[in-house]
């Protein structure tokens, strides 16, 4: 076939492997994204028949990397990145730690050398944040504060990778390498310098982007706005992704995911985030496919038969090991079970940092071939079940939560945050609200309460959250408010109302279901995002169910008929 034909074979050949295999994957039960994974498998070169470019499928699927990471900075802001620091940052270096000890131990084990275990265990320790973008988007708690505590532990270990691919070069030959390739890869043996620069690109490139990027992306969008111009508003979105994405990894040496990252944090500024996201969304999920069909172009099964027992082992440190050390971790940062259990699943799996880690690896002559092989092996299998491993994160939590005693108070234990504190006059609160969630909706209606001279207790899952309101002399507690206990602490029973005002909907029914055993006469409020949500909430007569788009016409409505003079009746939602 002609060389100049090579990219769009390859794009026909992936998107329509990808449909094809996605459509059987759905028909039998399973997760589309483990026949994406089985197309490239079959388009790869280990398998017979035809193969497509490996090279220009790498490229397009780091795009989709772009286009995906971009997507969630305009939905997470440096706010959001700020208030998870407390737990993601220790807790992401910790659980680097602890992989890479595990991974390096087997290595160890198998008779590898220091330097092939020490590149196997940071492969195996580094999760894919495309993959978990995915489940979390799938389960709706994207924007949760397990959600964002599990994107921010990412971002913190995807810039831990990015210290360690510009460190390893210069380490090579103490490790064992190729030593010519290492002196050619850093102009400097010290380490500490090599480090000092990286450190230091890395923060000029956030402060390029907290400085100037803050303030021209939402100017750029409002000037392209004016246009009119779908096409170049489209175009506008996609250029900002890729182009501060490439410029941060040739200018920086931070890689395509962070720059794309902090270009959509900082475009998250402007008014036309949300229509800038709508417009990347079917891009990013089309190329995001494309990343999954890579994936399985590298994967060679013969591995599955020459080293079954090795395969196995690196599944259960990526599944297992990684899983229970981050659900450890969170239980000792004190948050709840159901937060632990969610960073857990989300690291359960390996991705995108793991094959470029491992690719140096090899070149570097620190890593062979063979364990190349295990680590795609690895990564191939922990994908194709995180969807598996995220469905049972609900099942498991509902069974500790009935039967072991520890798991009930394991979250509570001498936790003073989950308490209310003594302090609080408890005459105060009889017939107050109930509001769980602080987030960007919960505050403003703890702001109107306050002025108003209401009393409220926060339920709220974020500790450091709670401390600062406790240090503002705000009675909140810490945990799920799907836990009993919590809506006990906030004091339920003598409650004259409950608002529900987080956006994660999935526990929405539990609270509710809790709230109404210990007061049967507790006014429910609660906040949906869709229609047909909100539709299946007021049939179930769970409480007064607000809908974003609904509230907002009502009150733009309100507005318009009070400026023409025409607001004689109140106005009625449709």
């Amino acid at each position: 076939m002609p060389h100049e034909l090579s990219l769009i074979s390859t794009i026909a050949a992936g998107f329509g492997l990808a449909l094809i295999m996605g459509f059987l994957a759905s028909r039998l039960k399973m997760p589309p994204l483990v026949g994406y994974l089985l197309a490239g498998i079959i388009i790869g070169p280990s398998t017979p028949g035809y193969v497509a470019d490996m090279a220009l499928a790498g490229q397009l699927a780091e795009i989709g990397v772009m286009l995906l990471m971009f997507g969630v900075g305009l939905h997470f802001s440096m706010q959001d990145l700020l208030a998870v620091k407390r737990i993601a940052i220790p807790g992401a270096i910790v659980q680097i730690a602890v992989a890479t000890a595990m991974g390096c131990a087997t290595g160890l084990y198998w008779g590898w050398s220091l330097g092939a275990s020490l590149v196997f265990g940071l492969s195996l320790s580094v999760a894919s944040t495309v993959v978990l973008l995915r489940a979390l988007e799938a389960k709706g708690v994207l924007e949760s504060i397990n959600g964002r505590i599990a994107v921010g532990w990412l971002v913190v270990e995807d810039l831990v990778m990015v210290l360690v691919l510009v460190l390893l070069p210069p380490m090579a030959g103490l490790l064992g390498g190729k030593v010519e390739v290492a002196h050619g890869a850093a102009s400097d043996s010290n380490l500490w310098l090599t480090l000092g620069l990286t450190l230091a690109k890395v923060g000029a490139f956030i402060a390029l982007m907290l400085v100037v990027g803050k303030r021209v992306f939402p100017m750029l969008l409002w000037q392209v706005a004016r246009t009119g111009s779908r096409e170049l508003f489209t175009l506008c979105v996609v250029a900002a992704a890729v182009g501060v994405a490439y410029c941060s990894a040739k200018l920086f040496d931070v890689s395509f995911a962070l720059g794309a990252f902090f270009a959509g944090m900082m475009m998250r500024e402007s008014e036309f985030s949300h229509r800038a996201a709508d417009e990347s969304l079917p891009l990013r999920d089309a190329f995001a496919v494309l990343f999954f069909v890579s994936v399985g172009m590298l994967f060679d099964p013969r591995v599955l038969l020459d080293e079954p027992l090795r395969v196995l082992a690196v599944a259960a440190i990526i599944i297992l090991g990684k899983t229970v050390a981050a659900v450890v971790l969170v239980l000792l940062f004190r948050y709840p079970l159901n937060t632990a259990l969610t960073v857990g699943a989300s690291l359960a799996q390996i991705g995108e940092f793991s094959f470029i880690l491992a690719g140096l690896g090899v070149a570097l002559g620190l890593l062979s071939a063979a364990g190349q092989s295990l680590i795609l092996a690895g990564a191939l299998i922990s994908i194709a079940v995180n969807s598996l491993v995220f469905s049972l994160i609900e099942p498991v939590l509902a069974w500790m939560r009935q039967h072991s005693e520890l798991a009930r108070r394991l979250e509570r234990r001498d936790d003073p945050l989950a308490e209310l504190p003594t302090t609080v006059d408890q005459a105060h609160l009889t017939g107050q609200v109930v509001l769980v969630g602080y987030g960007r909706v919960g505050r403003r209606i703890a702001g109107m309460l306050t002025e108003r001279g209401i009393p409220y207790v926060v339920a709220e899952q974020n500790r450091e959250i709670v401390e600062k309101l406790r240090a503002q002399n705000i009675p909140a507690v810490s945990g799920d408010a799907s836990d009993p206990a919590v809506l006990i602490q906030a004091h339920i029973a003598r409650a004259g109302m409950l608002v529900i005002a987080t956006p994660d909907t999935f526990q929405v029914r539990k609270m509710v279901e809790i709230a109404r055993t210990l007061n049967p006469a507790v006014e429910i409020i609660l906040r949906s995002h869709n229609e047909e949500e909100a539709r299946l909430l007021s049939q179930e007569n769970i409480g007064q169910v607000f809908l974003g788009e609904e509230t907002l016409a009502v009150g733009m409505g309100g507005h318009v008929l009070e400026r023409m003079g025409k607001s004689k009746q109140p106005i009625a939602a449709h």
